[in-house]
């Protein structure tokens, strides 16, 4: 187990040594780390403030659990937060159960389409620790080749953003492709006006994107 003085912390970052994760403290003890133990180094610090995890010095993972989603509106504060002090890529785990479930979509709404963050929806903290593992060994890759991070060039391959825009009312696959090549951003689609959306998808389903996007 690598100690604090393999790992520098310089001007207020977070610097991860290769193949290890640095969890918050609170972390210590949770079904998750348990989990993660053996299948990656894992490492934990105080003052790592809104962030859960830290998969390298560029990426890190927010987790929101079931609890936080029954319990209110703190967790999206709390995103909100972070996406407006922080430049690191954001990933957000969150606990989709039987029980979350009705509170999903607002969730990934907020995080997807207004926050513009990768969002990663997991049943339990077991699944949690094997999607953190290989977000681990991705991070260690081209990150041009990382599944779960946004590519620069285009946003298509991003599954979860594709997913999310096929749940916008009145959108299926085949719309949902046109309109990432159309818009080419979900920043881009958001701000796209109904004559826009129509030339894309048609009049009816233009109108039902935008009452959705604009809610």
């Amino acid at each position: 187990m690598a100690t604090k003085a393999d790992f520098p912390v310089t001007a207020g970052s977070i610097v991860v040594p290769h193949g290890h994760v640095i969890g918050n403290e609170k972390w210590r003890g949770s079904e998750l780390a348990q989990r993660l133990q053996g299948k990656t180094r894992l490492i934990f610090e105080d003052g790592l403030g809104l962030v859960d995890f830290h998969l390298s010095n560029r990426t890190c993972i927010l987790y929101i659990s079931e609890a936080d989603l029954v319990a209110g509106d703190e967790f999206k504060r709390r995103l909100a937060r972070f996406r407006n002090a922080s430049s690191l890529g954001g990933i957000v785990i969150v606990e989709k159960t039987q029980i979350s479930d009705q509170y999903f979509l607002p969730v990934q709404k907020l995080v997807v389409l207004e926050l513009g963050m990768v969002l990663l929806p997991v049943a339990n903290q077991g699944e949690a620790s094997q999607l953190i593992t290989q977000l681990v060994r991705e991070e260690s890759k081209d990150r041009n080749s990382n599944p779960f991070l946004p590519k620069q060039c285009s946003q298509l391959a991003e599954p979860s953003v594709f997913r999310t825009v096929q749940q916008i009312p009145g959108v299926g696959e085949a719309k949902a492709l046109l309109l990432l090549q159309q818009f080419g951003t979900i920043h881009q689609l958001c701000n796209a006006s109904v004559k826009e959306l129509e030339l894309v998808v048609g009049q009816t389903a233009a109108q039902q994107i935008y009452r959705f996007l604009c809610s």
